[in-house]
């Protein structure tokens, strides 16, 4: 059995190891790979490991060998599911590897918006404090998350770690889900969206990217949102209608905080580049060590259970 691993650069940049995977198999683990050289690199493999790099139907229709494709993600749209599954080929995906990873991402955004902790410190050493009369000074307000309401669409293991961390600030939660929850902690409520929206000073999604969803952030629900809230998006790109959200930010009318966009690397013309009021991080959320470690280890495993007859985390059937 052989394992090729078609895009491994993002989890293992060089500080892990796929000595476990190699364990399992004679596996090759390319750094990157381009679509027209996929069917080349993966003859006679029955294993494939794919984190972007799609596998059409097309593609497998020139891989008769292949039993099974592991995504090293969570989300499984690079794998045309239909068609692994008319061929019987099983493809898992890596649920839950670092829900506090992205939730501190969350945070560092919300605090850095609230605090402005980079835009001091470079004025201080540009000077600015020495020459101050006062012994402090601030360049922009700074904000109490105390008492302050966060929204949050959604309500997996991430927006659970997330409201978590809004507790212990002491902010209030809403969390909307298409279906009302009941039993949640005390001091998160859930409520319609419509209800949501003019409360949420911080906005959080994290919902999957679905025909329901897709750009469910747009001029309409913007609009409904109060003045100066932020919104914070670390689950997909396009949740958000950018267009909308470049206007809405370029009117002064709030601010937003993205690690995800809609085409990932950015498409040159992206509204949201040239926006006022946004921070933008590059879909690096995910990406602590020791959360890319537990992919790792998550990823090797249904590797594991899939050549032990007994798969998991499995999304074709």
């Amino acid at each position: 059995m052989k394992i090729v691993v078609l895009d491994g650069f993002t989890l293992n940049p060089g500080d892990l190891s796929w000595h476990e995977l190699s364990e399992l198999a004679p596996c090759q683990v390319h750094d990157h790979t381009l679509a027209d050289d996929v069917v080349s690199r993966c003859q006679a493999a029955e294993i494939i490991l794919t984190n972007k790099t799609s596998i059409t139907a097309d593609i497998l229709k020139q891989l008769p060998d292949i039993k099974y494709i592991g995504v090293l993600a969570t989300g499984t749209n690079v794998v045309d599911l239909a068609y692994a599954k008319l061929r019987g080929i099983i493809v898992t995906n890596v649920p839950a590897y670092g829900p506090d990873a992205v939730a501190q991402m969350v945070f560092a955004h919300i605090l850095h918006h609230t605090q402005q902790v980079a835009l001091h410190d470079k004025a201080v050493k540009q000077g600015l404090w020495a020459g101050q009369r006062d012994f402090c000074f601030t360049l922009s307000p700074l904000m109490s998350l105390k008492g302050k309401v966060l929204g949050l669409i959604g309500f997996g293991d991430i927006a659970q770690h997330v409201a978590q961390i809004g507790l212990a600030f002491g902010m209030k939660v809403l969390v909307h889900t298409p279906k009302a929850k009941a039993g949640l902690a005390q001091g998160i409520a859930w409520c319609e969206l419509a209800v949501l929206l003019p409360k949420a000073q911080f906005l959080s999604l994290h919902c999957p990217l679905t025909e329901v969803t897709h750009h469910m952030i747009d001029a309409s629900t913007l609009a409904k949102l109060p003045s100066n809230a932020l919104i914070i998006n670390t689950a997909r790109g396009d949740l958000i209608n950018e267009q909308d959200l470049a206007d809405w930010l370029n009117q002064d009318k709030g601010f937003a905080a993205v690690d995800v966009l809609s085409s990932e690397p950015p498409q040159i013309g992206n509204p949201l580049l040239s926006a006022k009021n946004i921070t933008i991080t590059p879909h690096i959320a995910w990406a602590t060590k020791e959360a890319r470690q537990n992919l790792m280890n998550i990823a090797v495993n249904n590797c594991r259970q899939f050549m032990l007859g007994e798969p998991v985390n499995v999304v074709s059937s």
